[in-house]
Protein backbone atom coordinates (compact mmCIF):
# COMPACT_ATOMS: atom_id res chain seq x y z
CA UNK A 1 0.00 0.00 0.00
CA UNK A 2 1.47 3.53 -0.86
CA UNK A 3 0.73 5.90 1.00
CA UNK A 4 1.85 9.43 -0.10
CA UNK A 5 -0.61 12.30 0.53
CA UNK A 6 -1.39 12.63 -3.19
CA UNK A 7 -1.40 9.02 -3.60
CA UNK A 8 -4.13 8.59 -0.85
CA UNK A 9 -5.85 11.30 -2.32
CA UNK A 10 -5.69 10.15 -5.77
CA UNK A 11 -7.17 6.87 -4.34
CA UNK A 12 -9.98 8.46 -2.76
CA UNK A 13 -11.02 9.94 -6.05
CA UNK A 14 -10.70 6.78 -7.68
CA UNK A 15 -12.87 5.14 -4.94
CA UNK A 16 -15.39 7.60 -5.23
CA UNK A 17 -16.05 7.63 -8.80
CA UNK A 18 -15.90 3.99 -9.05
CA UNK A 19 -18.44 3.70 -5.88
CA UNK A 20 -20.65 6.37 -7.45
CA UNK A 21 -21.13 4.33 -10.70
CA UNK A 22 -22.36 0.62 -10.11
CA UNK A 23 -19.84 -0.61 -7.74
CA UNK A 24 -19.19 -4.43 -7.13
CA UNK A 25 -16.37 -6.24 -4.76
CA UNK A 26 -14.83 -6.55 -7.72
CA UNK A 27 -14.76 -3.06 -9.10
CA UNK A 28 -14.10 -2.00 -5.70
CA UNK A 29 -11.14 -4.13 -5.52
CA UNK A 30 -9.70 -3.50 -8.46
CA UNK A 31 -9.00 0.08 -7.53
CA UNK A 32 -7.38 -1.07 -4.24
CA UNK A 33 -4.92 -3.70 -5.62
CA UNK A 34 -3.99 -0.59 -7.84
CA UNK A 35 -3.20 1.57 -4.92
CA UNK A 36 -0.98 -1.04 -3.36
CA UNK A 37 -3.46 -3.47 -1.38
CA UNK A 38 -1.76 -7.18 -1.33
CA UNK A 39 -3.36 -9.55 -4.06
CA UNK A 40 -5.85 -11.67 -3.44
CA UNK A 41 -8.89 -11.82 -1.36
CA UNK A 42 -9.22 -8.58 0.68
CA UNK A 43 -12.01 -9.98 2.57
CA UNK A 44 -14.72 -6.60 1.24
CA UNK A 45 -18.79 -7.86 1.14
CA UNK A 46 -20.87 -6.32 -0.60
CA UNK A 47 -22.13 -4.56 2.47
CA UNK A 48 -18.44 -3.30 2.58
CA UNK A 49 -19.72 -1.63 -0.39
CA UNK A 50 -22.60 -0.33 -0.02
CA UNK A 51 -21.01 1.40 3.22
CA UNK A 52 -18.77 2.97 1.16
CA UNK A 53 -20.95 4.32 -1.25
CA UNK A 54 -22.45 6.21 1.27
CA UNK A 55 -19.30 7.62 2.40
CA UNK A 56 -18.28 8.25 -1.36
CA UNK A 57 -21.40 10.37 -1.03
CA UNK A 58 -20.16 12.51 1.22
CA UNK A 59 -16.46 12.72 -0.17
CA UNK A 60 -17.61 13.98 -3.82
CA UNK A 61 -19.19 17.21 -1.39
CA UNK A 62 -15.68 17.79 -0.76
CA UNK A 63 -14.74 17.88 -4.52
CA UNK A 64 -17.51 19.44 -5.10
CA UNK A 65 -17.24 22.37 -2.53
CA UNK A 66 -17.71 26.35 -4.71
CA UNK A 67 -14.58 27.30 -2.24
CA UNK A 68 -11.97 26.36 0.15
CA UNK A 69 -14.00 27.61 2.79
CA UNK A 70 -16.60 25.18 2.35
CA UNK A 71 -13.95 22.63 1.62
CA UNK A 72 -12.69 23.46 4.61
CA UNK A 73 -16.23 23.09 6.33
CA UNK A 74 -17.22 19.68 5.23
CA UNK A 75 -14.02 18.26 5.99
CA UNK A 76 -14.11 19.23 9.44
CA UNK A 77 -17.42 17.84 9.88
CA UNK A 78 -15.75 14.25 8.22
CA UNK A 79 -12.93 14.59 10.25
CA UNK A 80 -15.17 15.23 13.73
CA UNK A 81 -17.19 11.89 13.10
CA UNK A 82 -14.60 9.36 12.41
CA UNK A 83 -10.99 10.74 13.35
CA UNK A 84 -9.17 9.40 16.36
CA UNK A 85 -5.86 9.81 18.07
CA UNK A 86 -3.50 9.35 15.15
CA UNK A 87 -0.93 6.52 15.30
CA UNK A 88 1.67 4.51 13.40
CA UNK A 89 1.45 1.45 12.30
CA UNK A 90 2.94 -0.90 10.07
CA UNK A 91 0.18 -3.70 9.92
CA UNK A 92 1.91 -6.13 12.10
CA UNK A 93 5.41 -5.94 9.41
CA UNK A 94 3.44 -6.01 6.06
CA UNK A 95 3.65 -2.12 5.56
CA UNK A 96 6.42 0.53 5.71
CA UNK A 97 5.22 2.58 9.03
CA UNK A 98 2.11 5.21 8.52
CA UNK A 99 -0.27 7.07 9.61
CA UNK A 100 -3.88 5.95 10.42
CA UNK A 101 -6.84 8.20 11.71
CA UNK A 102 -9.30 4.99 11.88
CA UNK A 103 -9.92 3.33 15.07
CA UNK A 104 -7.67 0.27 14.83
CA UNK A 105 -5.62 -1.63 11.90
CA UNK A 106 -9.16 -3.72 11.31
CA UNK A 107 -11.71 -1.26 11.47
CA UNK A 108 -14.25 -1.33 8.79
CA UNK A 109 -14.00 -0.63 5.07
CA UNK A 110 -16.29 1.94 5.21
CA UNK A 111 -14.78 3.80 8.37
CA UNK A 112 -11.00 3.40 6.95
CA UNK A 113 -12.12 4.84 3.56
CA UNK A 114 -13.87 8.24 4.88
CA UNK A 115 -11.08 8.81 7.81
CA UNK A 116 -8.16 8.47 5.17
CA UNK A 117 -9.74 10.28 2.45
CA UNK A 118 -10.69 12.88 4.87
CA UNK A 119 -7.19 13.25 6.62
CA UNK A 120 -5.56 13.53 2.73
CA UNK A 121 -7.42 15.64 1.74
CA UNK A 122 -7.47 18.00 4.54
CA UNK A 123 -3.09 17.83 4.29
CA UNK A 124 -4.23 18.71 0.30
CA UNK A 125 -6.64 21.81 1.65
CA UNK A 126 -4.04 23.20 3.95
CA UNK A 127 -0.82 22.61 1.85
CA UNK A 128 -2.38 25.02 -1.08
CA UNK A 129 -5.03 26.66 0.41
CA UNK A 130 -7.46 25.91 -2.42
CA UNK A 131 -10.18 22.97 -2.40
CA UNK A 132 -8.16 19.66 -2.80
CA UNK A 133 -9.66 18.33 -5.99
CA UNK A 134 -12.90 18.98 -8.15
CA UNK A 135 -15.53 17.43 -10.21
CA UNK A 136 -15.00 17.36 -14.15
CA UNK A 137 -16.66 19.91 -16.31
CA UNK A 138 -16.86 17.37 -19.11
CA UNK A 139 -20.62 16.71 -20.66
CA UNK A 140 -21.08 13.07 -19.57
CA UNK A 141 -18.60 13.03 -17.42
CA UNK A 142 -18.34 14.08 -14.01
CA UNK A 143 -15.96 12.17 -12.18
CA UNK A 144 -14.01 13.45 -9.08
CA UNK A 145 -10.37 14.42 -9.37
CA UNK A 146 -7.39 15.85 -7.31
CA UNK A 147 -6.10 19.59 -8.28
CA UNK A 148 -3.03 20.09 -5.70
CA UNK A 149 -1.11 21.86 -8.41
CA UNK A 150 -0.51 25.54 -8.67
CA UNK A 151 -2.42 27.97 -11.31
CA UNK A 152 -5.84 28.22 -12.17
CA UNK A 153 -8.29 25.47 -10.54
CA UNK A 154 -8.66 22.40 -12.35
CA UNK A 155 -11.51 21.76 -14.76
CA UNK A 156 -11.29 18.35 -16.16
CA UNK A 157 -10.28 14.89 -14.65
CA UNK A 158 -8.04 14.37 -17.64
CA UNK A 159 -6.34 15.76 -20.98
CA UNK A 160 -8.66 13.56 -22.32
CA UNK A 161 -11.71 15.27 -21.15
CA UNK A 162 -9.90 18.54 -21.90
CA UNK A 163 -9.35 17.92 -25.48
CA UNK A 164 -12.96 16.49 -25.90
CA UNK A 165 -14.54 19.82 -24.64
CA UNK A 166 -11.96 22.42 -26.25
CA UNK A 167 -12.50 20.19 -30.04
CA UNK A 168 -16.79 20.27 -29.65
CA UNK A 169 -15.98 23.95 -28.95
CA UNK A 170 -14.08 24.77 -31.81
CA UNK A 171 -16.67 23.01 -33.95
CA UNK A 172 -19.34 25.04 -32.07
CA UNK A 173 -17.33 28.49 -32.95
CA UNK A 174 -16.60 26.89 -36.68
CA UNK A 175 -20.50 26.41 -37.10
CA UNK A 176 -22.12 29.10 -35.38
CA UNK A 177 -19.71 31.39 -37.42
CA UNK A 178 -21.14 33.42 -40.68
CA UNK A 179 -21.13 31.19 -43.49
CA UNK A 180 -19.82 28.37 -41.18
CA UNK A 181 -21.79 25.38 -42.29
CA UNK A 182 -21.71 22.20 -40.60
CA UNK A 183 -18.91 21.31 -43.24
CA UNK A 184 -16.68 24.23 -42.49
CA UNK A 185 -16.32 25.54 -45.69
CA UNK A 186 -16.34 29.13 -46.57
CA UNK A 187 -17.98 30.26 -49.97
CA UNK A 188 -15.39 32.52 -51.20
CA UNK A 189 -12.10 30.26 -50.17
CA UNK A 190 -9.03 29.94 -51.42
CA UNK A 191 -8.66 28.60 -54.92
CA UNK A 192 -8.28 24.60 -55.19
CA UNK A 193 -4.95 23.43 -56.16
CA UNK A 194 -4.13 22.12 -59.46
CA UNK A 195 -6.44 18.92 -60.63
CA UNK A 196 -8.73 19.54 -57.04
CA UNK A 197 -11.71 18.11 -57.63
CA UNK A 198 -14.92 20.87 -57.56
CA UNK A 199 -18.21 20.87 -56.44
CA UNK A 200 -21.42 21.60 -58.74
CA UNK A 201 -21.68 25.27 -57.01
CA UNK A 202 -18.17 25.39 -57.58
CA UNK A 203 -16.56 25.04 -53.78
CA UNK A 204 -13.91 22.80 -53.06
CA UNK A 205 -14.57 19.46 -51.98
CA UNK A 206 -13.12 18.39 -48.94
CA UNK A 207 -11.03 21.41 -48.29
CA UNK A 208 -11.14 23.24 -44.88
CA UNK A 209 -10.17 27.36 -45.44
Amino acid sequence: MRHSTREMADRAADLTAVLLASPTVESVSEVLHAYGEQPGDLGLTAEDVTAMRAVADRLREVFAAADVDEAAGLLNRLLAGVARPPRLTTHGGQAAWHLHVDGHDDAPWAEWFLASSAMALAVLLTDNQRVPGGICAAPGCGRPFVDSAGGSPQRFCSSRCATRVRVAGHRARRDAAPGGGSAGISPRGPAPARGAERTPGGGDAGIDP
